[in-house]
C-alpha cells in the first residue's frame, strides 16, 4: 500500500475516534456525568485527533535528488513536478509546506534580510506583513508550479554580505561560494518559506519540510533545534553515483545524528540509482553494486545496511506519470513509500492510540464512580423508604428531620473542605511559580548575556550547561512538590469517601519528569552550535542572537506544556470534588421531597420506590453504555503512553507551533470496568444484597 493511501486510512481513523469522543461527550452531558475537568481532557483529545499533524523533514545536499523525491513521493497526482527540480540547485531556503483553512492558498517568502535582525524565525511568523505573498491555484498545476519556483530564486552579494548574512566563513573557506566574474557571491533570496495549498495529503495534516544544503542549514538554529528534531520523520538524501560526500557526512553528524537519540524514524535514501543502470552490465551486476553503495554508506553513517533504501526519484515520478508498473517496480519507490507508512503512521498511530485509550480509560474509571455512587444512593433510599411500610405520620416526620439534620451538618462541612482546597491551590501556585516564564527567563539569563558578549564567546559551553542543570533542578522540585499535592489531595479524598461515601478518584499522577527529557534533548541539539566548530559564527552577533531566542523559544513550548498538564490536573480533581457536592445536595433534596410526597399521599410510597427502581435500571443500563462508548475499536499501543518514544505531548506542540499550520494519561485501557459493588446493586436486588452493595469500599486514588 502506498504512502498516499496508508496516510487516507490515517485521517480516516482520527476522524472516526474523535466523532467516538464526541458521541461520548454529548452522551456525559445529557446525563449530568460532564465535569469541566473531563469536558477539558475531551476537547484536547479531539482536537488532537482533529488536528494532529505529521511531519516528514526531507534533508540534503544540494543536487540529491532531494524535491524529484517529494514530487514523486507526494506530488506525482498532478502529472507534473510541483517542486523545482531542475538541474543543480533549486530549493535554496527552507520550505514548508502544510494547509491552515484560516489562509487561502498561497506561498508566503520571508526576505533573507530577515538574517541581519535579531528576531527568530517565530517572530516572523507572527508578522504576515513582512513576508512577500503570492496566491496559488491548487487546480492549476502549470500555475502552482510556477510559483512555487520562486522558492529556488537567488541574490548577488558582496562577501561583506554573504558574510553577515552567514554564507561566508573565513574558517572555513573550502565551503565558500564561488565568486562570480564580477566578483559577487550567490546566496538564496528568501530565508523561509511557508506554502499553504488544499492538497488532499496536507489537508489531512501531512506537513513537509524542504530543508537545502549544510549553509543554509547551520545558519538557522532554529532548524535543527526546532523543527529537525520534531519532526516524525526525516528522510536523508544521497546520490547514489557518489555515495556519502565531505559534506553529506558533516550535515549527518551536526544535525541529524544528535537528533536521532530521540527518534527511531531517520530514514537514508540511496537515491539516483538509475545512474547504475548499464545496458551492458548484467541486472545481477547492478543490484551488487546497488547493495555495495548501500554498505558502504551505512558503515559510514553508523548504520545497519538495512536502513538505507535504495530509489530512484526521477524514474519513480515518470513512471507514475505514465502510469508505467514496470518502471514503477524498477525504481523502487514503493519500498521508501512502505517505510514511510511502517516507521512513521503507524509510530504516529500507536502514540495517539495509546493517548486516547488511557485518557478513556481515567475518564471511565471517574464516570463510573459517579454511576457507583449514584446507585449506592438510590440503594439507600430504597431501604429508606421500605422501612416507612406501615409506620405512621410521626415516624415520618422524624425521617424527614433526620434527614434535614443530615443534610445541615453535610453543608456544614463545607468550610473544612474549602479550607482543604487553599492549601492544595497554595502548594500548586509553587508548581506554577517553577513552570512559569518568569523563572524560565532567570534561569536562562545568564547564558543570553553571555551569548551576547562580543567577539569568541569562551566559556559558554560552561554557562548553557549550568543553565540546563538548574532547570533540570527546578523541574524536579516542581515534581516533588507535585507529588506533595497529590499525596496531600489523596488523602483528604480517602476521608471524604470514608466521611460522605463519595467516590472520589485521584487523577493520574502529574508526571514531569518526561519535560526532564525534553530539555536532555533541547541541551544536546544546541551543544553543538557552542563547539569549536562554530566558535567564529558564535562571534557574529546576529547569529548569536537568534541562537538564543531559539533556545528560550523551544523552552518555552516545553514549559507551558508542563503547566497545561498540571493545570489540567488541578481541573480535573477540583470538577470531580465539586461535581460530587453537586450531586450529594441534589440527594438530599430528592429525599426530603420523596418523604414530603409520601406524607401527602397514601400512595405516594410505592410510587416513589417504583421509581427509584426504574432508575436503578436505567443507571444499569448507562454502565453498559459507558462500557460502549469507551472501547477504542482499535488496539491501544503495546505500552503505556509514557513509554512510546516521542509521546511527550511538549514535542508536538512545538511542532505545531514551529510549522505554524496548526496542531494541537499514561496506562493501558482495560476491556472491562469494574466498579466496587454496583453489579449488586440491580433494581431487583432484595434489600439484604442491596444493603451489602451499599456498604462496599469506595476506592479513591
Amino acid at each position: 500500500m502506498s504512502f498516499t493511501q496508508e496516510f487516507d486510512e490515517h485521517s480516516a481513523w482520527r476522524q472516526a475516534h474523535a466523532a467516538q469522543l464526541t458521541a461520548l461527550a454529548d452522551w456525559l452531558e445529557a446525563r449530568e456525568l460532564l465535569d469541566a475537568g473531563a469536558r477539558e481532557r475531551l476537547d484536547q483529545l479531539r482536537e488532537q485527533l482533529r488536528s494532529d499533524k505529521v511531519m516528514v523533514a526531507f534533508v540534503a545536499e544540494f543536487s540529491r535528488g532531494k524535491s524529484e523525491l517529494i514530487n514523486a513521493v507526494f506530488f506525482a497526482g498532478y502529472g507534473r513536478r510541483i517542486m523545482p527540480a531542475s538541474a543543480g540547485r533549486t530549493t535554496m531556503c527552507p520550505t514548508e509546506l502544510g494547509f491552515d483553512a484560516e489562509v487561502p492558498p498561497c506561498l508566503r517568502l520571508l526576505p533573507i534580510e530577515t538574517r541581519l535582525q535579531p528576531q527568530s524565525l517565530l517572530e516572523w511568523r507572527s508578522a504576515p506583513e513582512q513576508w512577500e505573498r503570492i496566491d496559488l491555484d491548487v487546480n492549476d498545476p502549470e500555475q502552482l508550479a510556477r510559483a512555487i519556483e520562486k522558492v529556488a530564486e537567488v541574490r548577488h552579494v558582496s562577501q561583506d554580505e554573504a558574510r553577515a548574512l552567514g554564507f561566508w566563513h573565513d574558517d572555513a573557506p573550502e565551503d565558500n561560494p564561488l565568486p562570480g566574474p564580477d566578483g559577487l557571491l550567490e546566496v538564496p533570496r528568501w530565508r523561509h518559506a511557508l506554502i499553504n495549498m488544499a492538497h488532499p495529503l496536507l489537508k489531512q495534516g501531512l506537513v513537509i519540510l524542504d530543508t537545502p544544503g549544510l549553509n543554509a542549514i547551520g545558519a538557522e538554529p532554529e532548524l535543527t533545534v526546532s523543527l529537525l528534531p520534531q519532526a516524525h520523520a526525516v528522510v536523508f538524501i544521497l546520490a547514489a553515483d557518489a555515495g556519502v560526500s565531505k559534506s553529506d557526512l558533516a550535515m549527518w553528524r551536526e544535525h541529524l545524528a544528535p537528533a536521532a537519540e530521540r527518534r527511531d524514524s531517520r530514514l537514508v535514501v540511496l537515491n539516483k540509482i538509475d545512474t547504475l543502470w548499464d545496458e551492458l552490465s548484467t541486472p545481477a551486476y547492478i543490484e551488487a553494486q546497488i547493495q555495495r553503495q548501500r554498505e558502504d554508506s551505512a558503515q559510514v553513517l553508523g548504520l545497519q545496511p538495512q536502513q538505507v533504501i535504495a530509489v530512484s526519484a526521477q524514474k519513480g515520478l515518470l513512471a507514475k506519470v505514465r502510469q508505467d508498473a514496470v518502471l514503477l517496480r524498477e525504481s523502487r519507490l514503493a519500498d521508501l513509500e512502505t517505510a514511510l507508512a511502517d516507521d512513521v503512521l503507524a509510530q504516529r498511530r500507536t502514540i495517539l492510540a495509546a493517548n486516547v485509550a488511557a485518557s478513556l480509560q481515567a475518564l471511565r474509571n471517574e464516570v463510573g464512580q459517579q454511576l457507583h455512587a449514584r446507585t449506592r444512593e438510590l440503594v439507600e433510599q430504597v431501604q429508606e423508604l421500605e422501612a416507612l411500610r406501615g409506620k405512621n405520620g410521626t415516624v415520618i416526620r422524624q425521617m424527614r428531620l433526620r434527614i434535614e439534620q443530615e443534610q445541615a451538618e453535610f453543608d456544614a462541612s463545607g468550610a473544612r473542605i474549602q479550607a482543604v482546597r487553599s492549601v492544595h491551590l497554595k502548594l500548586l501556585k509553587e508548581v506554577f511559580a517553577l513552570l512559569g516564564s518568569n523563572h524560565l527567563k532567570a534561569e536562562m539569563a545568564q547564558f543570553a548575556a553571555a551569548l551576547k558578549q562580543p567577539g569568541i564567546k569562551l566559556g559558554v559551553k560552561r554557562v548553557y550547561t549550568e543553565a540546563f542543570d538548574r532547570l533540570r533542578a527546578g523541574l524536579r522540585r516542581a515534581q516533588q512538590q507535585a507529588q506533595e499535592v497529590q499525596d496531600m489531595l489523596g488523602g483528604t479524598f480517602r476521608d471524604l469517601n470514608a466521611e460522605f461515601g463519595f467516590a472520589l478518584q485521584l487523577p493520574d499522577p502529574m508526571r514531569l519528569a518526561r519535560y526532564a527529557e525534553e530539555l536532555d534533548l533541547i541541551e544536546r541539539n544546541h551543544l553543538q552550535y557552542l563547539g569549536l566548530t562554530n566558535v567564529f559564527r558564535l562571534a557574529q552577533p546576529e547569529f548569536a542572537e537568534r541562537l538564543a531566542k531559539a533556545v528560550v523559544s523551544r523552552l518555552k513550548t516545553v514549559y507551558e506544556a508542563a503547566s497545561n498538564e498540571v493545570e489540567l490536573w488541578n481541573k480535573s480533581a477540583a470538577a470531580q470534588l465539586d461535581g460530587q457536592l453537586r450531586e450529594r445536595r441534589k440527594n438530599f433534596a430528592r429525599r426530603i421531597e420523596a418523604v414530603h410526597r409520601i406524607q401527602q399521599a397514601a400512595g405516594g410510597l410505592d410510587e416513589r420506590l417504583g421509581e427509584l427502581q426504574q432508575r436503578l435500571e436505567r443507571l444499569a443500563q448507562e454502565r453498559d453504555t459507558l462500557l460502549d462508548l469507551t472501547e477504542l475499536e482499535e488496539a491501544a499501543a503495546p505500552y503505556p503512553a509514557a513509554e512510546v518514544p516521542g509521546a511527550a505531548t511538549a514535542a508536538d506542540a512545538a511542532a505545531a507551533s514551529a510549522v505554524g499550520v496548526g496542531e494541537g494519561g499514561n496506562g493501558e485501557a482495560a476491556s472491562t470496568l469494574t466498579v466496587p459493588g454496583v453489579a449488586d446493586a440491580s433494581p431487583h436486588a432484595t434489600p439484604a444484597v442491596a444493603a451489602d452493595a451499599c456498604n462496599a469500599p469506595t476506592h479513591a486514588g
